[in-house]
């Protein structure tokens, strides 16, 4: 699903961009409720960025990447944690493109995303590749989504994947399941 998100253009830098696991719910200009294989996912553009709810047989978290004042946690390039029974791995990486090039990756993964039933993109006001896009999907045991915030003024775009994943456990040793790539 593809929108116009009718607020100011709020982060305005890529370095602006900050990490948070386990955030309250904040307010939204997009929501996208997913139903995917037994988990609840919500998928938030916030004025800021993203945020996303699971729900499962596991528990719940939330994950926020945003422009959030007074967070000290800047993005990182890699996170892994175990929560409860299950794993939670974040990446992200930064894109720095030529004009050219920045558009063209901007059409791309606005058309990737705005059919495709597990997406929620919307672009801002001022610049029709300033946008923020996520996309989701399960598999198996897990959930990953992936997004990404364009920063046209810089030529840059951040891209972020998240896998979910349950914990098994066999023979008293910990495995986690391969992920996918989204």
């Amino acid at each position: 699903m593809l929108t116009t998100l009718h607020t100011a253009y709020t982060d305005t830098r890529a370095d602006d961009l900050a990490w948070a696991l386990g955030r309250e719910p904040l307010p939204a200009l997009a929501v996208l409720d997913l139903e995917l294989g037994g988990a609840r996912l919500q998928l938030r553009l916030l004025g800021a960025s993203h945020q996303v709810l699971l729900e499962d047989a596991y528990g719940s978290c939330s994950e926020t990447v945003a422009c959030m004042p007074g967070s000290s946690t800047p993005l990182p390039l890699g996170v892994a944690k175990q929560l409860g029974d299950r794993e939670y791995e974040f990446a992200a990486r930064v894109e720095t493109l030529s004009e050219g090039s920045f558009a063209g990756r901007a059409q791309e993964l606005l058309a990737l995303v705005a059919d495709h039933p597990n997406s929620l993109a919307g672009t801002f006001p001022g610049s029709p590749h300033a946008f923020t896009a996520m996309m989701a999907q399960r598999l198996d045991q897990q959930v990953l989504w992936r997004t990404w915030h364009a920063y046209p003024q810089e030529g840059r775009l951040v891209v972020t994947r998240t896998r979910v994943g349950a914990l098994s456990r066999s023979a008293g040793t910990v495995r986690r399941s391969e992920p996918a790539l989204l």
